[in-house]
């Protein structure tokens, strides 16, 4: 969180201790006479605290000071198809303990369940459904988006709308929500984010990167999905112990990139997809790499997939385990021009006769008959065929050609157990 957004913090936490007995009478006041939610939010000052009685309210609401409006017992606040649950315009509100539902449909309008247009806003605890859009943020910086349940309209995959939207926007935090049945939880042009502990499921994107550079994503759970992670034209981005499994769909992929440069991918497991990691053009920049070190990528159509013989990865300290095929590269080409270092792989057949846990022998993978399908991939469906092992063996005996020699780990690791990084 900036700075700037700790000092506003501070002016209202100092103004809060002032107009307790005020809040009193705010809620008092609106027993006896029945004010809407909306009268509660425009009679209170800058530094109060409005706590809504529960039961069903009619929105929407427009918060346009520095209060905290929370819930006091089960609150429901229903739009009713108009436009945004909540719109935030102003600075250093909080939202709190609400159940927010019944928003519009409107993708242009962007109707959602909280619409953020500040800086150092609080979104806590919430529960929003059958809302278009979860959380909204704009322009907006140094916000936090925390506890909240966040899913969707009842609708098909591409016509629903995003858990979570930043655009334009800064030095945000979105920690510890649990999210479901939404198209995408989205980053675009907004950079020095931190999205952790999250929780995503049967959604399309779990998160998507566009133009965003220097975000942090850690600790994340993403199940389900169609794709875990995808990254495009997103620099310095640091990706580290998160949990990506049961890609849904046969084009379902953990990471993929898209010409972005300089990310960290660190301590993640990545299992179960048809592909766990795919590389278009990655890294873009020249001089720059891609790490990857220490992750678990397993169990997968694909291990890592090349889109083309490309350059300046480095793979170091991973577990490849139960792929179907570790490494593949679109267009005949080869990995070698990546860096591969102590990684573990479980199709390795040498020896390791003086027990350091590193082979006797460099890894190497070639390209057989069983790799026909990477470039043409709708004979990946005889993958596993009868005929197909038949010729892959007859190719490994006999080889028709040369084998193209996909990668070479000159210090293989020998036991599958995630070890120190050189």
């Amino acid at each position: 969180m900036s700075g700037s957004c700790l000092l506003d913090r501070r002016v209202l936490q100092a103004a809060a201790l002032l107009p307790v007995l005020a809040i009193v009478s705010l809620v008092g006041a609106a027993e006896a006479t029945s004010p809407s939610l909306q009268e509660l939010i425009d009679a209170a000052r800058p530094g109060q605290t409005v706590r809504i009685p529960a039961g069903v309210h009619p929105g929407p609401i427009v918060i346009d000071k520095a209060i905290v409006v929370e819930g006091d017992g089960d609150v429901v606040v229903d739009a009713r198809g108009a436009g945004s649950v909540v719109r935030v315009l102003t600075n250093g509100a909080t939202v709190r303990g609400l159940h927010l539902r019944g928003s519009g449909s409107n993708h242009d309008h962007l109707d959602a369940g909280v619409r953020v247009r500040g800086n150092c806003n609080r979104i806590l605890d919430n529960v929003i459904d059958d809302c278009l859009f979860g959380v909204d943020l704009q322009q907006s910086n140094g916000n936090l988006v925390h506890g909240n349940r966040i899913s969707s309209k009842d609708a098909s995959l591409g016509l629903r709308g995003d858990a979570v939207r930043l655009w334009y926007s800064r030095d945000n935090e979105v920690t510890d929500n649990v999210i479901s049945d939404v198209r995408d939880f989205v980053v675009w042009y907004s950079g020095d984010n931190l999205l952790a502990r999250n929780s995503v499921t049967r959604s399309r994107y779990a998160l998507h990167f566009m133009y965003s550079e220097a975000n942090h994503v850690e600790d994340n759970t993403f199940t389900d999905n169609m794709v875990g992670i995808f990254l495009m034209y997103s620099d310095g981005v640091v990706i580290r112990r998160n949990r990506i499994s049961q890609g849904h769909g046969a084009t379902a992929m953990g990471i993929g990139f898209k010409e972005s440069s300089n990310v960290l991918v660190e301590n993640n497991t990545i299992i179960d997809s048809a592909t766990g990691i795919y590389l278009d053009i990655s890294p873009y920049e020249p001089g720059t790499t891609n790490r990857f070190i220490g992750n678990q990528i397993g169990f997968n159509g694909v291990g890592v997939l090349f889109h083309s013989d490309w350059h300046g990865n480095v793979f170091e300290n991973n577990v490849f385990k139960g792929n179907f095929s570790q490494v593949a590269v679109r267009g005949g080409g080869s990995a070698t021009r990546q860096t591969w270092w102590n990684n573990f792989w479980d199709d390795y057949e040498g020896f390791d006769a003086n027990g350091d846990d590193v082979g006797d022998a460099a890894f190497e993978l070639y390209a057989y008959a069983d790799r026909f399908w990477v470039d043409f991939p709708p004979a990946a469906f005889f993958r596993g065929s009868p005929l197909f092992e038949a010729i892959d063996f007859l190719d490994r005996l006999a080889p028709f050609t040369d084998p193209t020699l996909i990668l070479r780990d000159d210090s293989p690791r020998f036991s599958g157990a995630v070890g120190s990084v050189r």
